[in-house]
């Protein structure tokens, strides 16, 4: 896996090398993906790795272990999951949602056995997930150039930053050690890519450009994840869409 310091530094290399000719008028795709040349290349890198490795194992993820089993494995990972989208909503200033989170990670560690079982939203406490990336858009951080991360898929400058700090500080990994991190780590790759087979499998029947359509969808629910869903009028170009970064 990629370690997120050596993906800023070849984020910065990459900055560095990017140039177009004085008083070229980019498209509004050219100034949101400036380094798409670079990306293509690493979304083939990724998507071979895939078909290759990733789908297969999470076929056979799927097909061996019971789904109530699977079903246990993402409520663990997801209420791990909930403690740190529980300290981002604070860091946000959503004090409401924060304490409601608080709830629902209680909730469910202490009644959900562990984690196990999900009885917080039986009780009307929703998941609502946060990471620092979201955090660092809420405070005024804008995107920054799209970016296609070798293994670990779409991103922009801002959300890989923001990614850092998540895998520090991801409960899941405090304190474990080194080979009980990549033993998480695995298991959270694979039953990810497990949940998402559907997913992907309709994508490359209806989509011309899978890499167009990955990143716009991934721009897209980014800017409606920062702003819960309701981005402020000059956040929005005249088609809705969130403008070139800066």
């Amino acid at each position: 896996m990629v370690k997120p310091l050596a993906t800023l530094a070849l984020a910065a290399v990459l900055g560095g090398c990017a140039s177009v000719p004085p008083g070229t008028e980019l498209t509004p795709a050219q100034k949101a993906d400036p380094w798409e040349g670079w990306n293509r290349k690493v979304f083939a890198f990724n998507d071979a790795v895939d078909k290759a490795v990733a789908k297969p194992v999470a076929e056979a993820y799927q097909k061996v272990v019971p789904s109530l089993v699977r079903r246990g494995v993402d409520n663990v990972l997801g209420n791990l999951g909930d403690v740190w989208s529980t300290a981002n909503q604070f860091l946000q200033g959503k004090f409401r949602y924060g304490l409601e989170m608080g709830m629902r990670v209680i909730s469910n560690s202490f009644f959900g056995l562990g984690g196990l079982l999900d009885p917080a939203t039986e009780m009307g406490l929703q998941r609502r997930s946060e990471d620092f990336g979201q955090t660092l858009g809420r405070w005024g951080v804008g995107p920054g150039p799209y970016l296609v991360l070798p293994l670990l898929g779409p991103s922009t400058l801002r959300d890989t930053a923001g990614l850092v700090v998540d895998r520090q500080a991801d409960p899941s990994r405090l304190g474990a050690e080194q080979t009980d991190r990549y033993a998480i780590t695995a298991l959270e790759l694979i039953n990810t890519r497990a949940n998402l087979l559907a997913t992907t499998n309709l994508l490359g029947q209806i989509a011309l450009d899978p890499y167009t359509f990955v990143r716009n969808a991934y721009l897209t629910r980014r800017q409606d994840q920062v702003y819960d869903g309701a981005p402020p009028l000059e956040e929005m170009d005249d088609d809705g869409a969130e403008p070139p970064p800066k």
